[in-house]
């Protein structure tokens, strides 16, 4: 397959094209619920185990989206809104999700002013099955100096001993194309991979600095949860133990946790993967932007052989 694209984004409008409406507020303490949005996956969002599915990054960069469309909710007084942020983000991959078109829908089921939660359902419209289920947390947030208190603990990180600084991202290395993916991908087209230790053929514990290498949706600058998802479902597969090809660790799920929302393009994911005799095992990996660490994700994961 050539490399030419047809495509600009991960994601492009469907028709009808997604509803700019509300729906109104389900409850004191909740911000007003956008109405359903319809997107189509185009290739660059092709994933490394089906030709004809995504790789579940490009969805989950849709999905933190259609969590930010929802309003923030307004204070007691009924004026002002108040600053919340996205802090928690778990994804149910139920069914493959098709480079087909899709709709997804937003739902407040727990409205609140510190701490509210977030249902999104991703469907295929073609048949209406449901094939991710998402739920968000979001907490309020507070200005500089409000919250005062020592991370990790007196003194800091240098402090524990703990080293907080990532390697700097490497210079650019050429487009990653894996043996047994061929052609235009989410890993090799829609992303830019920077490996500072490891790489895609070599099985073991790896960082990867990651970066979206087009926008989420056409004429729409990616939000940096938007980049953190994305990059976050990569973390078995720098990882693996096996290498691609050797065999199936493909992950059902996807829980992405952020302190700090990541500074610039890049998000730097240090991932290893852990395996057991019973063919259940998990990914593991600690998310970083170029000034420290800001979250981490985890992936349960199906092993099995070819």
């Amino acid at each position: 397959m050539a490399d030419r694209l047809s495509a600009s984004s991960l994601f492009v409008p469907t028709d009808p094209a997604p509803d700019p409406g509300s729906v109104p507020t389900v409850g004191p303490g909740s911000g007003a619920v956008p109405g359903a949005s319809r997107w189509t996956p185009t290739e660059l969002c092709r994933g490394p185990w089906d030709p004809d599915a995504c790789h579940g990054g490009a969805p989950a960069a849709l999905i933190a989206r259609e969590v930010e469309r929802v309003e923030m909710p307004r204070g007691s007084g009924g004026h002002d809104t108040v600053p919340m942020r996205l802090a928690r983000l778990t994804i149910e991959l139920l069914r493959p999700v098709p480079l087909r078109p899709l709709e997804l829908r937003a739902e407040v089921v727990r409205p609140g002013r510190r701490v509210s939660v977030i249902d999104v359902t991703v469907r295929s419209i073609d048949d209406d099955s449901v094939l991710m289920l998402a739920r968000a947390l979001r907490i309020r947030t507070s200005g500089p100096g409000e919250v005062d208190m020592d991370d990790i603990g007196p003194g800091g990180p240098s402090a524990h001993g703990i080293d907080d600084a990532p390697p700097p991202v490497p210079p650019a290395a050429g487009r990653v194309q894996l043996a047994s993916v061929d052609g235009v991908g989410f890993h090799s087209h829609g992303t830019e991979h920077r490996f500072a230790r490891g790489d895609f053929t070599r099985p073991g514990p790896a960082f990867d600095w990651i970066r979206l290498a087009v926008p989420v949706v056409p004429d729409e600058e990616p939000s940096p949860w938007q980049r953190a998802a994305a990059a976050s479902d990569f973390s078995n597969g720098i990882a693996a133990s096996v290498g691609f090809g050797g065999g199936l660790f493909i992950n059902p799920d996807l829980t992405v946790h952020l302190w700090r929302e990541p500074v610039g393009e890049w998000v730097g994911l240090e991932s290893v993967m852990r395996t057991s005799d019973a063919g259940i095992g998990a990914s593991d990996g600690a998310l970083w932007d170029e000034h420290g660490r800001i979250g981490r994700t985890n992936q349960s994961l199906f092993l099995d052989h070819l």
